[in-house]
C-alpha cells in the first residue's frame, strides 16, 4: 500500500499538469487506476483477517470511505473551479495534498493479523475450479456493465430535462453521500440474512432502478431518484466483497481471492459505458441505455442467486 500511495499522489499531481488527451489517460487511467487497485484490494484482504462473522458490515464500514471521498471531493474541486482564480492546475494539486495525510494514516494503521503464507502470488488456481468462486465473479461482472450508467449518465439526463449544469453536477455527490449508507447498512443485513442473499438482491434492486432511468422528469424526482440509486447500487461492491471472501478458506489468501475477483470483473467497466454511450449517440435518449443496463444487472443478480446452488445450505438457505 505504501508504494501505492506514493504512485497515486503522484499521478494526481500530473494530472495537475495534463493538457492534452493522452496525458490524462496516462496519469489518470494507467497510473491511478493501477494505484487504486494496489490500495484498496489489500485494505478488504486486511478487515477480512479480523472480522468473519460480521465481515460484510466491517467491509461496508470499509468501502463507505470511497463514498464519502465521492461526495466531498467533488464539491472541493467545483467551488475550486468555479469560485476561486486558482485555475486546473492548483485546484487538482490542493486535492492531492489534502488526500495525503488521509492516506499516510492509513498505510500507518493498517497492519495484517496474520503472516504471509510464504511464496506471495498474485493469481491462484484453485478458486477458479469452485462453482461458488466463479458464479459470483460472473454475477458481479454483468452488475458492473449495468451499474455504472446513472454515474456516468445522470447528468446529461438531468440537463436534457431542464436541469442546470450547476445543479447536475452536483448529482454524482448525491449518488455517493446515498451510496455510503447504502454499503454500510445492508452489510450490516447481510451478516443476518445471508451475504450472498444481501449481494443479489443488490444486482436486481440496481437493474430494477436502472431501468427507471426516464421515468423522474423534474429536479425534485432526479434527485429522489439518484438517492435511490446511489443506495441500492452501493450494496453491490460491500456485499459482493463480503460475498466472494466466503470462498477463501485459509485468511491469508483472502487479499489474493478479492483481488483476483474484483480485478476480473473490473474490465466489465470498459464495456458497459462504451456500449451505452454509443446507444446515445445512435438513438438520442435514455430508453435503450436503460434497457440494456438493467437487463445486465437484472442478469448478475440471477447469477448471484444461482451461485447458492453450489452452497451446502442451497437456494433457500441464509448464506
Amino acid at each position: 500500500m505504501r508504494p501505492a500511495t506514493l504512485t497515486y499522489i503522484f499521478g494526481l499531481m500530473m494530472v495537475s499538469l495534463c493538457n492534452k488527451y493522452y496525458h490524462f489517460m496516462l496519469a489518470q487511467s494507467l497510473v491511478m487506476g493501477a494505484s487504486v487497485a494496489f490500495l484498496q484490494f489489500p485494505a478488504f484482504a486486511i478487515m477480512g483477517h479480523y472480522f468473519d462473522r460480521r465481515r460484510a458490515a466491517a467491509l461496508g464500514i470499509v468501502v463507505s470511505g470511497s463514498s464519502v471521498g465521492g461526495l466531498v471531493f467533488p464539491i472541493i474541486l467545483s467551488n475550486l473551479l468555479n469560485s476561486s482564480t486558482l485555475g486546473f492546475g492548483w485546484s487538482i494539486r490542493i486535492v492531492a495534498f489534502v488526500m495525503t495525510p488521509f492516506m499516510l494514516f492509513a498505510c500507518a494503521v493498517l497492519k495484517p493479523r496474520f503472516p504471509p503464507s510464504g511464496k506471495t502470488t498474485v493469481w491462484l488456481a484453485e478458486p477458479w475450479r469452485l462453482k461458488k468462486y466463479v458464479a459470483l465473479i460472473a454475477a458481479l461482472f454483468f452488475m458492473m456493465i449495468g451499474m455504472w450508467t446513472p454515474l456516468f449518465y445522470i447528468p446529461v439526463y438531468a440537463v436534457g430535462r431542464g436541469m442546470t449544469p450547476l445543479l447536475a453536477s452536483y448529482l454524482l455527490a448525491i449518488i455517493n453521500g446515498a451510496s455510503t449508507f447504502g454499503r454500510i447498512i445492508p452489510g450490516m443485513i447481510a451478516d443476518k440474512l445471508g451475504r450472498i442473499n444481501m449481494f443479489a438482491f443488490a444486482g436486481i434492486g440496481t437493474g430494477v432502478v436502472v431501468f427507471c432511468i426516464n421515468v423522474p422528469t423534474t429536479n425534485a424526482g432526479i434527485i429522489v431518484y439518484s438517492v435511490f440509486f446511489g443506495f441500492i447500487s452501493g450494496t453491490i461492491i460491500s456485499a459482493g466483497s463480503a460475498a466472494i471472501s466466503m470462498c477463501a478458506k485459509d485468511p491469508r489468501t483472502l487479499g489474493t481471492y478479492i483481488g483476483m475477483g474484483m480485478g476480473t470483473a473490473a474490465f466489465a467497466v470498459l464495456i458497459g459505458p462504451p456500449i451505452n454511450g454509443a446507444l446515445l449517440d445512435r438513438y438520442g435518449g435514455f430508453e435503450q441505455i436503460s434497457v440494456f443496463s438493467g437487463v445486465m444487472s437484472l442478469a448478475g443478480g440471477v447469477i448471484a442467486l444461482c451461485a447458492k446452488f453450489a452452497t451446502p445450505e442451497g437456494i433457500f438457505g441464509k448464506i
